[in-house]
């Protein structure tokens, strides 16, 4: 009954049988219906939000010094517009300094449901002197659940550099968690004063078992194979350094 009372109403209306002053469209005028749709825009897609994590906050051992560890990344914006800043780094507890310190400073803005795109700048602390980049990126979600992050580096001196990371969470239980994770680098040409060939520089490739006490609170450990290719290698071993080595990793993901 109430579908066909229905149905004969929407009829009555069409037909101009109701007077216009009890037609629907007319219990709120214009201005309201506008910040009706103001306030579900911004209550669904249209407002102003934020993610902030450490993806690894460790402590790696094996290596040659034993080194503090910080993957961050976090953002603020809405759906299409976005400020993200990353942050990457090791402090040296043998030496009691940094080792390396960088940070990204990006905008970003989705080029389809899975991907975005992200430009802005990077500044190197350490090693050496300061350096400063343009960055360009997609960062997003690749067929089969894969986490990548792929970005390309022109420095102040003109020298070019891709850096390539993925990860992947493999569901032991709805707490367990193994990550594998990989990251390459590759320069277009040689950094002497860097101690860097051109090709690929280097690789690191990782497994990480967590558990979620919640999805904000997460402690891990995992193994870490680290390695130096090509003529970077060769300028390694021209100074005595090593070439590769497999890292301890103990560590916590934090998300706030």
């Amino acid at each position: 009954m109430r579908t066909l009372f229905a149905g004969v109403c929407l009829v009555l209306i069409a037909n101009g049988a109701v007077p216009a002053q009890e037609r629907p469209e007319d219990y709120y005028d214009a201005e309201r219906m506008q910040a009706s749709r103001d306030a579900l825009r911004e209550a669904t897609s249209g407002g102003i939000h934020s993610m902030w994590m450490f993806d690894r906050l460790e402590h790696q051992s094996g290596g040659a010094d034993d080194v503090l560890l910080w993957d961050f990344q976090g953002w603020v914006g809405g759906d299409e517009n976005k400020f993200w800043l990353k942050s990457e780094g090791e402090y040296s507890f043998d030496h009691g300094a940094m080792e390396e310190a960088e940070i990204q400073a990006l905008y970003s803005r989705p080029i389809s449901p899975n991907f975005d795109l992200q430009f802005g700048v990077r500044h190197d602390v350490e090693p050496g002197p300061s350096q400063n980049y343009l960055v360009a990126g997609i960062q997003g979600l690749a067929p089969y659940w894969f986490e990548v992050d792929a970005a390309a580096f022109l420095s102040e001196d003109g020298d070019f550099s891709i850096g390539l990371e993925a990860e992947y969470e493999l569901l032991l239980t709805q707490r367990w968690i193994i990550q594998p994770r990989a990251e390459l680098d590759f320069a277009a040409g040689e950094v002497a004063s860097m101690g860097r060939g051109s090709g690929l520089v280097s690789s690191e490739i990782g497994i990480r078992l967590r558990y979620e006490f919640t999805r904000g609170f997460a402690p891990y450990i995992g193994f870490e194979h680290r390695a130096l290719h090509g003529d970077t290698a060769d300028i390694a071993q021209i100074a005595g350094g090593e070439t590769s080595n497999t890292i301890f990793a103990a560590g916590l993901r934090l998300w706030f």
